[in-house]
């Protein structure tokens, strides 16, 4: 007997016509029996945001802990009423919160890590029940108390689900039908990918593509999980993210990832000594700031330079905060910031092995009059860092710039 783990989002529980579609794709995987379903499921559309909103009517400043026992609850609506409608339908079922499926958790409340899940646990409970509807974006901490793992963490839950009870495959329906060589709004001609590599798929979700959280890509490369991408509202095949084989080495670029999410920071006349660096970055991660594009100039006088990042649009106030505290520390004058900027990232594993994938970039981006503000680079990603009002027109070019509307891009 198989075992089918499958995740719906927000829009999908949206609403009781919503579920009702979703009972169905949970009856087709259960198939009179044959296969037993883990259903991990989200809070219904903007239920999140709400309960959001009221706590910052009550607290300015709400505690973390107490906000996670707050948001919670959304997943909790979800995964009872399903299970009621799971249960009229005729199939054995139950709802199960994060700490009933003991799903362990860091104490980091509203970016929890999952620690471990108790898999025994829910491999009894398989035996005697034809699906488990589990919340998602939850967990337990060593102290009883509930976390919860950061937005789009449903997305974890249910790869973390799918590697401790060892399921045949992952599914995750969202309301888009798969992955797009870039985002289908920004481009008319983007083309669903049938397979794409864990490592592409974490550089996408890197670069603020929203079909998965990037740590469920985490999650399922380390455990070798195929996940399955594909939409509540149809019946088609999506996307699979897999191991990287033969095939995808033959495509040069998969894709064209974008981030408008982003702020750039410059610190003016540091100490051009050893251990700068440290002293300002090792604050920011200690906040669980995460700084990207780094570029510190070439000092000018031999003593002084200046130091260039970006982080999260969202942490940028943060990030100053940390910085002033520190300044004397560095030896700082002053600190620039642009809110104004956007990453345009070329992804794709065929770049390990051939080149000029930087130069063709730079190319169509210069030929637009678009001007590089940063660069930064990995084995399968070039990324730049340009002016957000720029953004969609980058997008476009670089996506007909590699022919990616076409089926195959070979080197």
């Amino acid at each position: 007997m198989g075992i089918i783990v499958q995740k719906f989002g927000g829009t999908s529980v949206a609403n009781l016509e919503c579920m009702r579609q979703v009972l169905a794709k949970v009856r087709s995987a259960h198939c009179d029996g044959a296969n037993k379903v883990v259903v991990v499921l989200s809070a219904m559309a903007g239920e999140t945001n709400r309960l959001l909103a009221m706590a910052r009517q009550w607290s300015p400043r709400p505690d973390a802990a107490e906000m996670d026992s707050l948001v919670s609850t959304g997943e909790q609506v979800s995964v009872a009423l399903f299970a009621m409608l799971l249960k009229d339908a005729g199939l054995k079922a139950r709802s199960l919160l994060g700490f009933q499926a003991e799903v362990e958790t860091d104490s980091r409340y509203g970016k929890a890590r999952i620690l471990g899940i108790n898999s025994d646990k829910l491999r009894a409970m398989l035996e005697t029940h034809d699906v488990l509807v589990m919340a998602g974006f939850q967990g337990v901490d060593c102290h009883g108390r509930i976390t919860t793992l950061g937005r789009g963490g449903s997305d974890t839950s249910a790869v973390a689900m799918a590697v401790a009870i060892s399921a045949d495959v992952c599914e995750i329906y969202t309301d888009v039908d798969g992955v797009y060589t870039t985002d289908p709004n920004l481009c008319s001609t983007a083309r669903k990918i049938p397979k794409i590599s864990y490592d592409e798929m974490l550089e996408m979700a890197s670069m603020g593509a929203k079909v998965l959280q990037i740590r469920s890509v985490e999650f399922a490369k380390k455990y070798n999980m195929t996940v399955h991408v594909r939409s509540t509202f149809s019946d088609c095949n999506g996307t699979f993210v897999t191991q990287e084989d033969e095939s995808m080495e033959a495509v040069l670029v998969s894709g064209i990832a974008y981030d408008k999410d982003q702020a750039r920071v410059t610190v003016l006349d540091v100490q051009d000594r050893p251990g700068v660096a440290s002293s300002l970055f090792s604050p920011l991660a200690d906040a669980g700031i995460v700084v990207d594009m780094i570029i510190q100039n070439t000092s000018r006088d031999g003593k002084t330079t200046d130091m260039t990042f970006t982080v999260p649009r969202a942490d940028l106030d943060e990030t100053l905060q940390i910085i002033e505290a520190i300044k004397h520390r560095l030896g700082a004058t002053d600190v620039l910031t642009d809110e104004r900027v956007a990453k345009v990232s070329v992804i794709g594993v065929g770049m390990r092995s051939h080149s000029g994938v930087a130069s063709r970039m730079f190319a169509a981006l210069h030929d637009e009059g678009i001007n590089i503000l940063m660069i930064s680079t990995s084995e399968i990603k070039v990324t730049c860092l340009i002016e957000e009002k720029y953004t969609e027109l980058a997008v476009r070019t670089l996506h007909d710039k590699f022919e990616l509307d076409k089926t195959r891009n070979v080197c």
